[in-house]
């Protein structure tokens, strides 16, 4: 019945969504203006800042939902959501294909600021995962000194790589890269100081958390830490992906990223459960006493990575390497992975129609042989209004390696979105 309710429901919003496209990509004026080439993109830019500066007590925006803001202008709360609604077939080679229909997201959110506009907060929920550790993916304040230092104290996500940290309703494909899940340590609960330089030319967090993944308190006295640091020498590059704007002047941007944390070998933190908290941090299983590791030691996790993006004319593109390395305290066990993924999208009709390809490679083990991972993917996605209305198609080949044999599994994948 479950399953006849979710089906349902896909197919009857994604009628909807078409339906209501005229609707909801009414443009604005400023946007018709800015079109027609009346006004310059700055010029765009102003008036739209100014609209957002000139407090309501009620306002609705496409993409960021309903604002409340009180007579004093001291407090202001929004209040928006997101649903993600897909179609997955698997074609297997070594097991039965699999068809299935999933709400694979529905986050809402409440933010705004309080008592002052530098102390802004987040809360963000994935009604997905209601009755688990990850039902709160936000939670958090923070506090703006200056541009350039800036506090936050909750849950938020561990500040490591560009694909993790662009929201997964602003991809090009239908979700991220293997490579990005395998590394990524996901969302903590903790603090980190974050700012900008520069009108954005350097962006930098550093962080200190539970180290025991979303939605888990520490129960010990050690914790995980994060550094990232972004350089963007032609201006602040947003965590989006596609290139609406059709920008004119090319954006670039470059990453570097460090992720240590302390775990414990055998102990059922690195089962599956424990792997979705943490982040899917894929090298976790490979911690086990069949490589060398002692039964309950403690090992020194280190992840790192470097990005890149760059986007001009239509054009967007990026790209990750990865790596990490688990060490054993007691034992001599030590275990080394690493990996990488390359993208690329263009509009073939400028804000409408995107078409996309990516290629990721994973060694999980580099000490053994035949168990690589690798990904080869199209995607074309269909903007109605940008990110916040789209329908997306994409079709991967999944390689595997493994001792009982390769493995080469298609998926097809069809998602309608919208952010309200």
């Amino acid at each position: 019945m479950k399953k006849r309710w979710i089906i349902a429901l896909s197919i009857m919003l994604i009628a909807g969504l078409l339906a209501l496209q005229k609707e909801v990509c009414a443009k604005t004026l400023e946007e018709l203006l800015l079109e027609k080439g009346a006004i310059t993109e700055e010029e765009y830019k102003q008036l739209t800042e100014k609209e957002t500066t000139q407090a309501k007590p009620v306002n609705y925006r496409i993409g960021r939902g309903f604002t409340f803001t009180s007579d004093d202008e001291n407090f202001q709360l929004s209040l928006g959501g997101r649903l993600q609604t897909r179609y997955t077939f698997f074609d297997y080679d070594a097991r039965d294909d699999v068809s299935q229909f999933q709400i694979q997201r529905m986050k809402i959110w409440f933010s705004g600021y309080a008592y002052t506009k530098d102390l802004t907060y987040l809360l963000q929920v994935d009604a997905v995962n209601s009755d688990s550790d990850r039902f709160i993916d936000h939670a958090y304040l923070n506090y703006k000194f200056i541009p350039e230092a800036q506090l936050l104290v909750g849950q938020t996500k561990v500040p490591f790589g560009r694909q993790w940290l662009t929201s997964s309703g602003s991809l090009s494909f239908v979700d991220r890269s293997e490579a990005s899940n395998f590394f990524r340590p996901g969302y903590d609960i903790g603090l980190k100081f974050h700012g900008k330089y520069a009108d954005g030319l350097i962006n930098y967090d550093l962080g200190g958390y539970n180290g025991r993944g979303q939605g888990i308190s520490s129960n010990d006295n050690t914790h995980a830490f994060a550094l990232r640091a972004a350089v963007n020498p032609f201006g602040d590059m947003p965590y989006s992906e596609a290139d609406f704007d059709i920008t004119e002047k090319p954006l670039f941007s470059v990453g570097g990223n460090y992720y240590y944390n302390r775990v414990q070998v055998g102990t059922g933190q690195n089962n599956l459960d424990y792997d979705n908290n943490l982040g899917n941090i894929g090298i976790l299983s490979q911690l086990t006493t069949a490589n060398g590791f002692l039964l309950s030691e403690k090992a020194d996790l280190h992840v790192y990575g470097f990005d890149a993006a760059f986007k001009w004319m239509g054009f967007y593109a990026t790209g990750e390497y990865l790596l990490s390395q688990a060490d054993g305290e007691d034992s001599d066990a030590g275990v080394r992975s690493h990996g990488f993924f390359v993208q690329a999208g263009y509009f073939i009709i400028p804000n409408d129609l995107e078409v996309a390809a990516r290629y990721g490679y994973i060694d999980p083990n580099r000490d053994i042989s035949n168990d690589l991972r690798s990904e080869v993917g199209g995607a074309v996605s269909y903007y109605f209004n940008k990110h916040n209305l789209k329908l997306q198609a994409d079709v991967r080949n999944l390689h595997r390696q493994a001792a009982a044999g390769t493995t080469d599994d298609m998926q097809y994948r069809l998602q309608a979105q919208i952010i309200f």
